[in-house]
Parts: structure tokens; C-alpha cells; sequence
């Protein structure tokens, strides 16, 4: 079975409302993606989770389409419905015309639950005044039931072994009507839906409906009331039962004593007071020598409305429905219908539903409101988070029940304390930003420099004689300059032509393998090779070739010894080498040949500075 209430997360905004408003604790937050997720086991219920959902994203188990299905059927079928119908339905001007809608929709028989009521008023004024020495809690409200069930199983036994009037309604129409009839309730409380569960003999009720969904229906088969002749409600009429929706409507169905002085029945309405009452129930029961007639509420302000209420106009609707419905009362039939069905078996039992979890460690409290920055004298006791004192809230924390995030003064001061560690990260983060701009403006300047610097370099490569280039451990071409395109020759300045520089140009293209295998050794051993003369076809080069970055980088040198300046600077080097190689020997020559030493230097001397005589003249 779906279970009777559930959360759209695609609806939710993650408020925690519902959280919050749940009495009984049976909504948490979802550790895995944040919505929150309802524990079903623990629900009771009320609806409170409903109507506090401003994004109407948690909705109740819904009998529509079963409805649609059953009053289409060939069934014979009674509805019963709650005396609430008059702060619901107070647009439909007479409820003659009610009855006669309900069955448009194809119900057969159209009842009021008021006499149920009055049945089961009277069953209490019964028990009660048969006083053995236990006090009861009543048992008409299906949410009052299971949080006793669930909560405060100790007081089971405190629990008025009575069914609700409901359920007393279907044993009395399947007495009326056949056993075969198929009864469904209307009404404004969504845990009627559970208890129509609960039964599967002549007690069942086969639908539940809530007033939200009789518009529906009402809306899907297309009724009006505009359009319908009066009818009057199926038998058996009620007397004071129509009251029951009023907090003591059911003492005053069965007209028990409502003195203060003299009276042994206290009545309770609303969830709130419902869960401080049954505490107190439990605690006092020793002294509290009174029955309680206890009532979540739902039957003037429940979720099945179709639209809020108001309390004060919802109370004199039904008090004014029941005086309307008295007008044509004849109490001497109906005194006999009640001594007809009074005799029925309309007793229930209940079951352990226990869902209570133990107590955490006193130490894990304390602790729990350290991190709160909470104690017994700071505790603010707000109630917002749905507890009575932060101590609660705290010990519902490590139970697993709620999360601290639910609590707003808690949650404020992480904000606080959150906005100051943004501040500062928000100032530290303009700081990184203005040094970033500076960073920039000082790289695009370097850039620039480095641009400049890069033109002016290949500028100076291209004016040099000597044939310049730079190559990869890939022996590729990185930089070459317009003279190294010359000395290799027209194919070279061609393809110099279309990719300045030679970029990315084969060395193995251009070059023979001898001299390719150069590049090779000094990029892979780090040595430099210095004027080394290379003969290629009927050309004669001069290279050197030197690494720049170990491993990845070489840049070598060519000259074409055919070129009139190479080749007298050419011989004045090589000149100069032999003077200085061989001085120390012409030397001692000298010593020994005299002046035939000096005159020889002397030649060597002005051979040489022909030659950079004529060098400075070209």
C-alpha cells in the first residue's frame, strides 16, 4: 500500500517546514541530497505537514481514481458523510440539493455519520458511568490512536475499546442496507484512510474521501447543483451527532454532564495539545480522576479541506447545520433507531506499535548543546525548531531525529560567521586580483621586451655573413637566418621565401647525412665542434655547432670558405694560429739563426696586415 503521506521533491524547496511542524518527529532530512524524507512507520497522520507546505509539495494517498472506478460499477453503494460537510460545502445553498449530487456520482444511498456518533456517544456515556476505577482516553480520533499506539504504548490500555463513529456508521448501514453494500466515508481527516484499513468485515469502509477529492469528482463527472432537484438524506437521521466536529460535540451528543464542578470528561482539541495532555495523562494518572475526550482538530481545520478555514466561522456553520437539520427532527423515531443498533458489538482493540527510540547518553546531549553554544543558562528555548527547549531539540539531534541546521539562532551565527569568513576571503580574493592585474601588466610589458628584443635579434641574424641556425632534438628547424638560406643554395632561399626562417623546415632535407649526423653528436653528447671544414659537392664549409639547451637544443654556424671575405679573414686566422702555435719555436730558431729568425716574422707580420688592411678598405 502507497503510503498515506509522501514529499514531491521536485516541488520542494527544501524549507524544512514540514520538518519543523511535524509533532512527532517523523520527517528528516535526507543525508544523501538535502529534501526531506518522511519516516512512514512513525507518521500519525495529522497532516500537519501539509498544510504547512507553502509549495503544496506533500500531498496524501489519493482515492480518485478507485472512487471513479466503483461509482461507475453496478455496486450498490453508501456514502457516509462527516457532519464537517458544512464548513466545506458552504457554497451549495441548501443540502437537499447536497444529497442529490452525491447521487448524480452514482451512489445509491446518501447518509449522514451523524448517527453513527450518536451510537457511539452513548456507548462512552455507557462506559463511563459504569465506573470500575479506569480513566479512558477516547478513541474516536484515528491520530490520537496511533500516537498512543505508537508513542505511548503504556497508555494502550488507557484507550477506550470503542470504535470510531465511522466505523460504527458502516456496521449500521450494512444492517440497513445488505451486507453487500460499498461504503465509502467523506470527510476532512486523511487518516481515515488508514483506519478504513484496518477492517475487512461488515466494519469496512471500502474509500475513504476527502472533501478535496469529492470536488474533484464532483468537478470530473460535471455536477452542479444549479442543475439538481432536492432529495433528503437516507435514514437513519441523527440527533445531536451533527456537533461532533465541535471539541465537545461527542459529551454533548450523548449529553453527559458538562459541569466543571461535577463533570468526570475533559475535552481536547488540536495536535499540540493532544501530545501535552496524553504526556500528562501518563504522568499524572494517579491524580488526574478524569476521561479525556481528545481530538486532533482535523474535523474543523484538517487536510482534507479543499481550501483553509477559519475556526470561529467554521464553528457556528456546523452549529448552524445542526439546528437546520433538528427543524425536522423527530426524536421518538430516532430514539428507537438507536435502541435498535445500540446493542451492536462496537468494540475494538488496539496494538503495540512502539516507535519511541531510547534516550542518547546524557554526555551526548551536552555535548550536542556545546556545539550549539547552548547550555541550561544560555538555552534560548525559541521553539522554532518545532521543540519546547533547545535540550529537547538537542536530544532529538542524537537520536538521529533532526539535524542542527533546524535550529535558526544556530544557523544565524554560522551565517554571521560564514559572511565574516567571506568578507575577508571576498578581500583577500580583490587583493589576488589587483596583484594578478599587476602580474599581467608586467608580463605584457615582458612581452612586448621580449618582442622587441626578438626582431632585433633576427634583424642582427640577418645582417651577419655567416649562415646562422637553430634545431630541435627532432632536427627540425627552429630559426634560421637569410644567410644560411643563401649558402644552401636557391632551393633553400625558395622555401625561405614562403616560411621566413626555415620553421619547422627537415635538417635531413637540406642537409647530407655527415653533416646532419654533427647536429646529431652534439645534441645527444653536449660537446661543441669548432671550424670544422666540411666539403659539400664542389663547396667548402666552415661550421661550428654548439649546444644551447642540453638534449633539445643546437645552434650552428656555417661560413662559405668561397667567399672573398671568409677567405682572407680565413688567412689571417690561420696565420695568426701558426705564429702563435709556432713563436716559441721561430724563437729559439731565432736564437740560432739570428737575424734570419726576425726577418721572417717580419714577413709573416706584414703578409698579415695586408690582408686586414685590404679587409678595413672592402
Amino acid at each position: 500500500m502507497e503510503p498515506l503521506v509522501r514529499i514531491e521533491n521536485t516541488s520542494c524547496s527544501k524549507c524544512y517546514s514540514c520538518i519543523r511542524s511535524c509533532p512527532v518527529k517523523a520527517i528528516q532530512i535526507n543525508q544523501s541530497d538535502g529534501y526531506p524524507l518522511i519516516i512512514t512507520p512513525r507518521c500519525i497522520g495529522c497532516g500537519i505537514c501539509i498544510t504547512a507546505c507553502g509549495r503544496k509539495a506533500i500531498t496524501y494517498r489519493s482515492s480518485v481514481e478507485e472512487a471513479k472506478s466503483l461509482f461507475t460499477s453496478n455496486e450498490k453503494i453508501l456514502a457516509l458523510l462527516s457532519p464537517s460537510i458544512s464548513v466545506e460545502f458552504e457554497d451549495v445553498t441548501d443540502y437537499r440539493k447536497f444529497a442529490t449530487m452525491l447521487r448524480a456520482l452514482g451512489i445509491t444511498y446518501a447518509c449522514e455519520l451523524s448517527f453513527g456518533v450518536d451510537v457511539i456517544a452513548y456507548k462512552y456515556q455507557l462506559l463511563f458511568s459504569d465506573f470500575k476505577g479506569r480513566y479512558y482516553i477516547t478513541s474516536t480520533d484515528p491520530v490520537v490512536v496511533s500516537y498512543i499506539e505508537k508513542y505511548h504504548p503504556n497508555l494502550i490500555s488507557n484507550l477506550a475499546p470503542l470504535v470510531s463513529p465511522m466505523i460504527a456508521g458502516a456496521r449500521i448501514a450494512r444492517q440497513i442496507y445488505g451486507h453487500d453494500v460499498k461504503v465509502v466515508y467523506i470527510g476532512p481527516d486523511i487518516a481515515k484512510k488508514d483506519e478504513a484499513l484496518l477492517y475487512d468485515d461488515d466494519r469496512r469502509v471500502d474509500i475513504a474521501l476527502t472533501f478535496s477529492e469529492l470536488r474533484a469528482l464532483f468537478r470530473h463527472f460535471n455536477i452542479d447543483e444549479t442543475s439538481l432537484e432536492y432529495s433528503d438524506f437516507d435514514p437513519p437521521l441523527s440527533y445531536k451527532g451533527a456537533l461532533y466536529p465541535l471539541t465537545n460535540g461527542l459529551i454533548q451528543a450523548a449529553d453527559m454532564d458538562e459541569n466543571l464542578l461535577t463533570t468526570h470528561v475533559v475535552s481536547i482539541e488540536g495536535t499540540g495539545r493532544m501530545i501535552e495532555t496524553v504526556r500528562e495523562f501518563e504522568q499524572n494518572i494517579k491524580f488526574v480522576h478524569r476521561h479525556v475526550h481528545v481530538t486532533s482538530g482535523n474535523s474543523l481545520t484538517g487536510p482534507g479541506f479543499s481550501k483553509p478555514t477559519q475556526r470561529l466561522l467554521s464553528e457556528y456553520l456546523v452549529i448552524k447545520y445542526a439546528n437546520k437539520r433538528l427543524q425536522r427532527f423527530f426524536r421518538l423515531e430516532w430514539y428507537q433507531q438507536l435502541q435498535r443498533f445500540l446493542d451492536l458489538d462496537y468494540s475494538r482493540t488496539f496494538r503495540n506499535d512502539d516507535q519511541r527510540i531510547p534516550d542518547p547518553p546524557q554526555e551526548k546531549v551536552d555535548e550536542i548543546l556545546n556545539i550549539l553554544q547552548k547550555n541550561d543558562d544560555t538555552a534560548e528555548n525559541c521553539r522554532e525548531c518545532g521543540y519546547r527547549t533547545c535540550r529537547e531539540f538537542a536530544t532529538d539531534v542524537a537520536k538521529g531525529l533532526t539535524s542542527p541546521e533546524l535550529c535558526i539562532s544556530h544557523a544565524l551565527k554560522n551565517t554571521i560567521n560564514n559572511s565574516e569568513t567571506i568578507r575577508q576571503l571576498n578581500e583577500k580574493l580583490a587583493q589576488t586580483r589587483k596583484q594578478l592585474k599587476e602580474t599581467e601588466e608586467n608580463a605584457k610589458l615582458q612581452k612586448e621586451a621580449f618582442t622587441q628584443m626578438s626582431e632585433l635579434t633576427d634583424a642582427m641574424l640577418d645582417r651577419l655573413r655567416a649562415g646562422v641556425v637553430f634545431v630541435d632534438n627532432k632536427l627540425k628547424i627552429i630559426k634560421a637566418n637569410v644567410s644560411f638560406s643563401k649558402i644552401l643554395g636557391e632551393e633553400a632561399e625558395e622555401i625561405n621565401a614562403v616560411i621566413p626562417g626555415l620553421v619547422n623546415a627537415d635538417l635531413n632535407k637540406l642537409f647530407p647525412s655527415n653533416l646532419v649526423n654533427l647536429f646529431s653528436f652534439v645534441l645527444s653528447d653536449g660537446e661543441v665542434i669548432e671550424n670544422r671544414d666540411i666539403k659539400i659537392g664542389d663547396n667548402l664549409l666552415n661550421i661550428s655547432i654548439f649546444p644551447i639547451v642540453n638534449g633539445k637544443v643546437a645552434g650552428g654556424i656555417l661560413r662559405d670558405m668561397r667567399a672573398p671575405e671568409v677567405q682572407r679573414s680565413e688567412v689571417i686566422n690561420r696565420i695568426s694560429e701558426v705564429i702563435d702555435r709556432n713563436l716559441e719555436m721561430v724563437q729559439k730558431i731565432g736564437f740560432l739563426l739570428g737575424e734570419g729568425a726576425t726577418d721572417i716574422e717580419r714577413m709573416l707580420n706584414s703578409i698579415i696586415e695586408f690582408y686586414k688592411g685590404e679587409q678595413k678598405q672592402k
